[in-house]
């Protein structure tokens, strides 16, 4: 989402099969000849951040790790946001595709998404209680037909079951995929007006983006965030509902709470990042949940699987969590916890 995403597919060892057991995968990372490294090598940090502790001295709140799509999509790759190093080995792409998404679920599993040119399909990645990838098991009723670019995304439901994803026509229209990972069933929203479809979150049944019109760009552009009842008929994305324009300071990274009440964007001002929360029903801003020193401005705002923890992945190439110190992320395009 942050524009660094490129084209080029993976060709990588074997396909996978149902469920693939990740050591196979790693096997697969290991066999290709300049591919990808077993361990991303521990970067330093930049400078302490004022509100940030030391990994000693963290309380242990929200999850330790982060599950990363690497910048060529070749690999995933878990990342503990305490130290900054990588958990276990990277997880192959499937043969001929390249990740393109990952998201959390409410059961704490995570759901990837890879594509090819033409099509999106998904797999369910589980992780070990230390956070090591433990296994990859394919979703094969669950597919979206369109192309995904550097613009698409993806949000889970709590539930574990339904999956929003965006892709893109030519000329920049957006196509928006509601599919069950469980029986396949779809829904299907599309626009006539090219825009960016972006930061989807789900409450309830209530799916949020962020709507900003192509060829936007900067502090003139416009993000509105919407939402959308994907319990309703499928159709035009005009069907959604304008809650939030949001501020001077934001790209456009925002999330829905749980309870479809408060709307959380990241902005960034006076070298700072900060969580700043809005009321839906007004419009008007709330608290600051927190801030902390940075270089960047907020490329993606992710919740955990629980909806309670809050992390910033920013255009500098960090991941900022509360009371936590910077992680390093120029490698990677896209996060999930």
């Amino acid at each position: 989402m942050n524009g660094k995403h490129k084209d080029p597919a993976s060709k990588l060892g074997a396909a996978w099969r149902g469920i693939v057991p990740i050591g196979v995968a790693s096997f697969v990372a290991l066999a290709i000849g300049g591919g990808v490294d077993i361990v991303h090598q521990h970067q330093k940090a930049g400078k302490k951040e004022r509100s940030a502790k030391p990994a000693a001295e963290q309380d242990g709140t929200g999850p330790r790790h982060v599950v990363a799509v690497r910048e060529s999509g070749a690999a995933l790759v878990v990342r503990d946001v305490r130290t900054g190093r990588d958990v276990g080995v990277p997880v192959a792409a499937p043969a001929g595709q390249r990740f393109q998404r990952v998201a959390a679920a409410g059961d704490g599993s995570f759901v990837v998404a890879s594509a090819t040119s033409r099509k999106v399909s998904f797999q369910r990645l589980r992780l070990t209680e230390d956070g090591a990838p433990t296994e990859m098991a394919a979703l094969p009723g669950a597919v979206v037909q369109g192309a995904s670019t550097a613009w698409s995304d993806m949000a889970v439901a709590p539930d574990g079951d339904k999956i929003a994803y965006v892709t893109y026509q030519s000329g920049g229209t957006g196509r928006l995929d509601v599919v069950s990972a469980g029986s396949g069933q779809r829904k299907t929203w599309t626009s006539n007006t090219p825009a960016r479809v972006a930061s989807l979150s789900w409450a309830g049944s209530t799916l949020s983006f962020v709507w900003t019109p192509a060829g936007q760009g900067g502090d003139r552009a416009v993000h509105q965030v919407r939402t959308l009842d994907t319990s309703a008929a499928p159709g035009d994305l005009k069907a959604s509902k304008a809650v939030l324009r949001l501020p001077q300071g934001s790209t456009g990274a925002a999330v829905l709470s749980r309870d479809g009440r408060r709307i959380v964007a990241g902005l960034a001002k006076d070298a700072y990042l900060a969580l700043q929360t809005y009321a839906v029903d007004t419009g008007r801003p709330a608290e600051v949940l927190w801030r902390q020193k940075a270089a960047g401005t907020a490329a993606r705002v992710e919740t955990d699987h629980t909806g309670e923890h809050l992390l910033i992945l920013s255009s500098g190439g960090r991941l900022y969590a509360e009371g936590a110190q910077p992680v390093p992320a120029e490698d990677l395009i896209d996060t999930a916890w």
